[in-house]
């Protein structure tokens, strides 16, 4: 079942009420809620980004942090904790920093249903005067639609413990990283496994388009997989699903381990710092039974080991191409 809008509504001239059963743990939902690595990269309506300043997440602990709307203006935000349960309750004050501020109390429900969790939030504004503001000037209703959609759509990209996580620095720039991610024949250069070789058969670096290639495989001749597209945003991301596939592009089972996901989904994201670049790719099953699930956890560091691989074939590539 997808995450689903149960309703976004005002229930008294002070209130307003989101509900939303997200399809995640609870567990993962509260940390996505509470932890600013996390937080910062989905708070907010459609088109704010945010700087967190601090945030100690305890009864009385304080939350900064500054949205940046998709106009350019700046909102500081100040969020002070007022009851903390793990991983069930949040409760807290926003206001901003200003003497004219909206000022609402915040109560954040985060309750389990198997593998999914409802969250509601109630914002109670300290007078109608304000929730009025709020939804007339500031759009709230529509504000508070778009941050749920944004948290649930997070986390479908959060890593967790069962996911494939790996972390590598490359002594290259980012744009060049990333090129070597987006080119053709950058690709048909290093992806795969150490001392093996790929043949592209067409690459369409687009939302919904595909890169399908053949591993030349010693033993089983051309082993044909894709990348289908998700998200791009140059030079810092990229997120796709992998397959097996035929020479048509057909999805396909795993030759040699029929149990196995029909689809992974992969984020890739690059950050610049002097020069160099940290690479972070992360990989879980989607769609998958509980049995395809099981045998990706315990390919685990097999498949770190063959990534290792590849990725040496990366840095060989890029030292190549920084000369």
């Amino acid at each position: 079942m997808e995450n689903t809008i149960d309703s976004v509504a005002i229930t008294s001239d002070r209130e307003i009420v989101t509900t939303r059963v997200l399809n995640a743990p609870r567990e993962l939902v509260y940390k996505a809620w509470t932890d600013p690595t996390h937080v910062a990269k989905w708070w907010g309506p459609s088109g704010f980004t945010n700087t967190i300043q601090e945030m100690d997440v305890k009864p009385g602990g304080v939350w900064r942090f500054m949205m940046h709307g998709p106009n350019g203006i700046n909102f500081p935000n100040k969020i002070v904790f007022i009851e903390v349960i793990e991983p069930e309750l949040l409760v807290y004050k926003h206001s901003g920093e200003g003497d004219d501020d909206i000022v609402f109390h915040v109560r954040v429900t985060f309750v389990a249903d198997g593998n999914k969790t409802k969250l509601t939030m109630h914002s109670v504004f300290e007078t109608a005067a304000m929730l009025k503001k709020a939804t007339e000037e500031y759009h709230a209703i529509e504000g508070a639609q778009q941050h749920v959609a944004k948290l649930a759509a997070y986390l479908d990209t959060m890593p967790t413990d069962d996911d494939l996580v790996i972390i590598r620095e490359f002594n290259a720039p980012r744009q060049l990283v990333y090129d070597a991610w987006t080119t053709a024949a950058y690709l048909a250069k290093w992806w795969g496994p150490a001392g093996g070789a790929i043949e592209v058969k067409k690459f369409d670096l687009r939302p919904g388009g595909v890169f399908h290639y053949a591993m030349l495989h010693p033993d089983l001749g051309k082993v044909w997989g894709k990348f289908t597209y998700r998200e791009i945003t140059a030079p810092e991301l990229i997120i796709f699903t992998s397959s097996f596939s035929d020479e048509e592009g057909a999805i396909t089972p795993m030759l040699w381990m029929p149990v196995w996901p029909l689809e992974i989904l992969n984020i890739l994201s690059l950050t610049e710092h002097d020069g160099k670049t940290r690479l972070s790719l992360g990989g879980r099953p989607i769609n998958a039974s509980a049995e395809e699930i099981a045998a990706y956890k315990e390919m685990l560091k097999s498949m770190q080991q063959g990534f290792n691989g590849t990725f040496e074939k990366l840095e060989t590539f890029l030292a190549e191409m920084v000369k």
